[in-house]
């Protein structure tokens, strides 16, 4: 079963469970997806599904960090019920020791010695942890490591 086809079918559990929290934010995941293939005209893969529920939980992790700054920690709980169920249909985040391990192998493996080489570690090392880390944090490792 494909990730799309388990948001549908965790759709339906919801509305049976009368589930409206989940309901909703599994609703918004699939009209997220539904508009990317309408705007691309070809159906996603789980890897570009993936893509879509990561950019859906960074907006919300950005909306809490706005919400709480004016004082509507309503609101940010509302985003926070909503990252934690986008989370049950991503894969287990990475620790930071896995994290780390992965930027050396795959420096090593694409030969990077200087900043310069960043772009081709990053291209080597985001299909391993789409999905399963914070690419930003990913980013300012793996500078730190070639400076």
């Amino acid at each position: 079963m494909n990730l799309t086809e388990q948001l549908k079918d965790e759709m339906k559990k919801a509305l049976v469970a009368k589930d409206k929290a989940r309901l909703g934010t599994i609703r918004l995941a699939l009209a997220a997806i539904k508009q990317i293939e309408v705007d691309t005209r070809e159906t996603l893969n789980d890897d570009q599904v993936l893509a879509v529920l990561t950019k859906m939980v960074k907006q919300r992790r950005d909306s809490i960090a706005q919400y709480e700054a004016a004082g509507r920690n309503e609101l940010a709980e509302i985003e926070a019920a909503e990252i934690s169920v986008i989370e049950t249909f991503l894969p287990a985040q990475l620790s930071e020791d896995e994290i780390a391990s992965l930027i050396e192998a795959t420096i090593a493996e694409v030969g990077a010695a200087t900043i310069a080489d960043m772009g081709k570690v990053m291209g080597a090392l985001k299909p391993k942890v789409q999905g399963r880390a914070d690419l930003g944090a990913i980013g300012q490792k793996i500078r730190a490591k070639l400076q």
